[in-house]
């Protein structure tokens, strides 16, 4: 593999000491109030010690807004900037602002919800002294007026664009330039402008139905973005200017991904412009402007590796400044390649910093990386449930200030019992720490229960998770013992033991006769079905069998007790898989209890009504979950501890697998 990711690049007044950029990414770190406090600093500082050239800090309003974003509208907010400015400095990294603005009108709403925080108030003050008809009075005002700023901001994401006043434009465009000027005071060395929300809604021709000088043409669409570059070039004329430039792209049925933004071939003729306006840097990304934040951030197995870079090479070949690309970059292959062809000058590592923050130090030492699974788990579901961003592969993320790898006081012979991903991960974090670490698998690979994740329709790439131990574990001298289960005996040896035995399948609780029951862990592990199956169990394995069956051409039904399918599903498969269900036909019951099948028909009970339901099947697949295995650790006389599915009453998902394991593996 070549070196070009480490080579250095010269992007307007600036140098990138390599070609590996974090973008914009929403975090969920900043204060209520928005500014940059603890945990976005040590998250921030973190992607700098792991090498990163350049970051960019996500949707910061230049107006003082109710969203859960960064906020810099204010000469009081300068100093915490300086201090992530100043901090990221240290590591030779430099830091950009992603300035935007919502497509909405921020003043107005935000009246409607002061004012409705008042009614509160006084509603509150009226209960307190007895009052309650005054306090009635004022929650059914508070009430009205929240209904009404949700419905003002329903409404204006869609038509926003078209009604704003130029007033409001202009207004908007001086907000942005004042809040450019803070951050050069604050030290920061560049500003994104960004080119989707509000400026992407107006350059779309879908969204902006304006019949002004900001609607119709090419030109008119694009004219108001070009003036905030120019005000913002004005007000802060040493920061270096990137524009994140917003593409709707086609998918593969031809409808259009994305609506703010441009189509491709009015993107280029704009990128053109935007070179001959000074722009320093272009990062050609994803249109989105849809509510779905699928379009934009992909899960596996959507949409192809990478799949704006066509865009980004037919820019590269038209404008004279650096290119970025972004999107479903997972490996380091990948970026080599992509700069060795001349199809962009700078990759965008998002996802994939997430999953680890060295990227950029380990494209220099050889080290593998732990590659991003794009499941959007634990970043995208954090975000739209408005949590903290992280990454299911890693136990650091949003927690750098106080968990990381430390060093060991004294070196320990440590035993890991299972390779599935908890195991495999505690053996890794104890060999970094110094420990001298036997894996102990009884069969003959490593992963456990990743492969049979691994099967259903586009989760393929859930193998990089165990394609990464499988590099790291030797490099960490793990020595990994497969077909071999370990007795007390040969574990009293060693100093410490993790026992990570897993789980298995549940037994069905309800009385069964005279029926073809098979386990969803069987199904997906190869076993022969035929007919047409009845998947009781509609959780994530569940619904994951029930697909994978539906693709094989078997007539399915799944059956689940609660009012909705995988409830605990990305926001952004749900959709694919609804979608797979509909054309496959796949009978959905749910608030459905079975009580008991007899001669392969389910005798159950809709819970709302508590009317009969008779459901018939040739096969039964049972996915009720799983339950821990159980280990005799009476005779065990060194300190143990359990790890992953075996550890709880409840069994671990990934991301609580990879916790417990990384810190079993941390504390001895």
């Amino acid at each position: 593999m070549g070196n070009k990711l480490s080579e250095p690049i010269k992007v307007g007044n600036l140098t990138f000491k390599n070609r590996i950029m974090f973008p914009p990414l929403t975090t969920g770190y900043e204060e209520r109030d928005g500014s940059i406090g603890e945990r976005s600093l040590n998250f921030y500082e973190r992607l700098a010690k792991g090498g990163a050239a350049y970051v960019v800090i996500g949707d910061v309003a230049p107006v003082r807004t109710a969203s859960p974003t960064p906020k810099l509208y204010d000469d009081s907010q300068i100093p915490v900037y300086k201090n992530l400015a100043d901090t990221l400095h240290k590591y030779d990294c430099k830091l950009a602002l992603q300035l935007f603005h919502p497509e909405y009108d921020v003043p107005g709403v935000g009246r409607m919800i002061m004012e409705a925080g008042i009614a509160r108030q006084a509603a509150a003050k009226a209960q307190a002294e007895g009052n309650a008809e005054e306090a009635k009075k004022q929650m059914e005002e508070c009430d009205r007026l929240t209904k009404g700023a949700y419905a003002k901001l329903h409404h204006d994401m869609q038509h926003f664009v078209t009604e704003a006043t130029v007033e409001q434009l202009e207004d908007i465009k001086n907000s942005i330039a004042a809040c450019a000027a803070k951050a050069q005071k604050a030290g920061i060395d560049a500003i994104e402008v960004h080119g989707d929300r509000l400026l992407g809604s107006l350059c779309s021709k879908i969204l902006n139905h304006r019949d002004d000088q900001y609607g119709g043409s090419l030109e008119n669409r694009t004219r108001y973005a070009l003036e905030v570059v120019a005000a913002i070039k004005e007000a802060a004329p040493d920061l270096m200017i990137e524009y994140k430039l917003p593409i709707i792209t086609v998918n593969p049925d031809g409808s259009l991904r994305g609506k703010g933004g441009l189509e491709a071939e009015e993107g280029i003729r704009f990128a053109k412009m935007l070179d001959e306006a000074g722009i320093d840097m272009i990062q050609v990304a994803q249109a989105n402007h849809t509510g779905n934040m699928g379009d934009t951030i992909p899960p596996m197995g959507d949409v192809p590796y990478n799949w704006t870079l066509p865009v980004a090479r037919e820019v590269k070949k038209l404008v004279s400044v650096p290119v970025a690309t972004v999107g479903r970059v997972v490996s380091l292959e990948a970026g080599e390649k992509i700069l060795e062809d001349g199809d962009a000058d700078i990759v965008a590592y998002g996802r994939s910093m997430l999953a680890d923050a060295d990227i950029a130090n380990k494209a220099i030492s050889g080290e593998c990386i732990r590659e991003c699974l794009n499941c959007n788990k634990g970043c995208v579901d954090a975000i739209q449930g408005r949590k903290y961003i992280s990454c299911v592969l890693n136990a650091e993320n949003g927690n750098e200030g106080t968990i990381f790898i430390k060093p060991a006081d004294e070196k320990k012979k440590v035993a890991v019992v299972g390779a599935g991903i908890a195991g495999l991960e505690a053996a890794r974090v104890a060999a970094k720490r110094g420990h001298e670490v036997t894996v102990f698998e009884k069969s003959d690979k490593i992963g456990g229960q990743i492969h049979l994740a691994a099967v259903p329709p586009r989760k393929s790439e859930i193998l990089r998770s165990i394609e990464y131990y499988e590099k790291i574990l030797p490099e960490l001298s793990v020595d990994v013992k497969l077909n071999t289960e370990a007795d007390c005996e040969e574990l009293n040896k060693f100093d410490h033991v993790i026992l990570a035995i897993g789980a298995h399948n549940m037994d069905l609780p309800m009385s069964v006769t005279d029926s073809n029951v098979v386990s969803a862990w069987d199904v997906l592990a190869g076993c022969e079905v035929s007919g047409a199956c009845a998947v009781l169990g509609g959780g994530l394995v569940g619904t994951e069998t029930a697909e994978f069956l539906a693709q094989k051409g078997l007539k399915v039904s799944i059956v689940e007790m609660l009012d909705q399918i995988a409830t605990g599903e990305s926001e952004t498969v749900m959709p694919l898989i609804k979608k797979d269900f509909e054309e496959h036909d796949v009978k959905e019951y749910v608030n459905t209890r079975v009580n008991s099948i007899e001669n392969n028909v389910f005798h159950a009970v809709n819970t709302k009504d508590e009317s009969e339901v008779t459901i018939e099947a040739d096969t039964i697949v049972n996915a009720l979950g799983s339950k821990k295995n159980l280990f005799d650790d009476s005779k065990l006389t060194v300190p143990f501890v359990y790890v992953g599915d075996c550890s709880g009453e409840r069994t671990a998902d990934i991301s609580a697998a990879i916790r417990s394991g990384y810190q079993a593996g941390n504390e001895i």
